[in-house]
């Protein structure tokens, strides 16, 4: 059975064209603290670190530190940080009040929700990190705290041209 190198070409663009769009991370919608709306799609053409959290999440205080000393590092590198909170609606105010008191340097993003883990492959524990390309693409998934290597391994590759072996697609620590 001969099949034309046309038809090859087709099957297997059929094939790919799924593959590398499904890596593309959904067009997440959230609320900024001063309540405009923001579009995750709005930041392609920027490395994206979006980090889910909530207030009452001891692991996710203890990582918000190391966001925002690593978002003070990478922004000069184009490195856009959000940190994205789950807290429901009734408790904005104390994600305001959290963030009037800690500072973090990171933009903070409202009505994030487990809804939002599951469509991203994250899981459904707090907290949840994504690393995302220029593009969109999802690079790593970092399924509770985050360490520092966790966050710079992906980083430090998509700055340096994607030299060297690729980052762990999946890191879990829970």
């Amino acid at each position: 059975m001969k099949i034309s190198l046309r038809a090859m070409t087709i099957l297997l663009a059929c094939c790919l064209i799924p593959m590398a769009e499904a890596k593309r991370a959904p067009n997440l919608e959230f609320k900024d603290l001063a309540g405009h709306t923001e579009k995750t799609a709005s930041l392609r053409g920027s490395i994206v670190v979006l980090n889910f959290w909530a207030t009452w999440c001891g692991p996710c205080q203890e990582e918000l530190p190391l966001l925002s000393k690593l978002t003070q590092e990478y922004a000069p590198k184009k490195v856009h940080f959000i940190s994205a909170s789950a807290d429901v609606a009734k408790d904005h105010a104390k994600v305001e009040q959290y963030v009037a008191l800690k500072k973090p340097a990171m933009d903070i993003w409202l009505g994030a929700d487990l809804g939002m883990l599951d469509r991203l492959n994250l899981g459904n524990l707090l907290p949840a990190t994504i690393i995302l390309d220029e593009q969109g693409e999802v690079i790593a998934r970092i399924e509770g705290q985050a360490r520092e290597e966790d966050l710079r391994a992906p980083l430090d590759w998509l700055l340096n041209g994607r030299t060297g072996p690729a980052p762990a697609p999946v890191t879990k620590r829970y």
